[in-house]
């Protein structure tokens, strides 16, 4: 209680109410002005309309405690835009988790969902990042991971189909940038 956390494309904020109810101050950031106002129907103030993928975040570097991003990294090929604004706003020792999908090395990045499965007319491009690649961006930005959980996530309602994903839990290292 009492600490701030960023949610990265906060959308709707599902999990932003669990983070305000648990005492957190909630800060969020979405590229939707409609996921925004959803946002605000829900008592959410600060909130900011912004490119997920086009630093600088409007945040002032070390201004905020943590930082979450669940259900946003698969819509991007490269996360290094979002892990160095990360990086840059959390303070020392702050915590950093986030969702991708999850790939071995040799298994494609991309992977195109149909309309079957989105329920949209149209289907929708997914990217999956590997360990490594993970690992990569994370050292650039000044985490440290402390822990990782593979599971599946069923992409229709039959559970027919799923994909790998991997939940990361990492801290801003006391000598990052």
């Amino acid at each position: 209680p009492g600490q701030s956390v960023l949610d990265i494309g906060i959308g709707t904020g599902l999990a932003a109410v669990l983070f305000r109810s648990a005492g957190l101050r909630v800060y969020g950031m979405d590229t939707s002005q409609e996921m925004l106002d959803a946002c605000r129907s829900k008592g959410f103030t600060d909130l900011a309309r912004h490119d997920l993928t086009a630093p600088p975040y409007p945040y002032a570097a070390e201004s905020l405690d943590h930082a979450v991003c669940v259900g946003v990294l698969s819509f991007f090929r490269d996360l290094s835009p979002v892990f160095g604004e990360a990086g840059r706003i959390l303070r020392s020792g702050g915590l950093f988790v986030f969702v991708v999908g999850d790939r071995s090395d040799d298994e494609p990045a991309e992977m195109v969902v149909g309309p079957e499965y989105t329920r949209s007319a149209a289907p929708v491009t997914v990217f999956r990042h590997s360990a490594r690649q993970i690992d990569g961006w994370l050292a650039e930005s000044g985490f440290t991971t402390l822990r990782s959980l593979a599971f599946t996530v069923p992409v229709d309602r039959g559970r027919t189909r799923s994909l790998q994903a991997k939940a990361y839990l990492v801290s801003k290292g006391a000598d990052a940038d």
